[in-house]
């Protein structure tokens, strides 16, 4: 079975879609929290607490590509400063020239 990756727009709208419902969800339940009776604020509070849990368990699995990428680039990073010190002093070195240029051009 072919599973298809999700794009980083889809996977930044469906970040975004959790987080519009966690706040629709929220205000909604400030809003009628002062009408509700001790079921119905109950089963609001169930509700959101679901919202937030399926909103964050959302963000962990969205997070994990992005770390995963993060933790090869620091690798691959490593590994070029292991077998190329002096070029690694070298980009290290024209990065803060150029840095302190910028800096002092302010």
């Amino acid at each position: 079975m072919i599973q298809s990756i999700p794009t980083k727009s889809s996977t930044r709208d469906k970040l975004l879609d959790d987080l519009r419902t966690v706040i629709s969800d929220a205000e909604t339940w400030v809003r009628q929290s002062g009408q509700l009776t001790g079921d119905e604020l109950l089963a609001a509070r169930d509700k959101m607490e679901r919202t937030l849990r399926n909103a964050k368990d959302d963000l962990i699995r969205l997070s994990e590509p992005v770390v995963e990428k993060t933790k090869e680039a620091a690798k691959a990073t490593d590994d070029f400063v292991h077998e190329n010190p002096w070029k690694a002093v070298g980009i290290g070195a024209a990065v803060g020239l150029v840095v302190g240029l910028l800096i002092a051009r302010k």
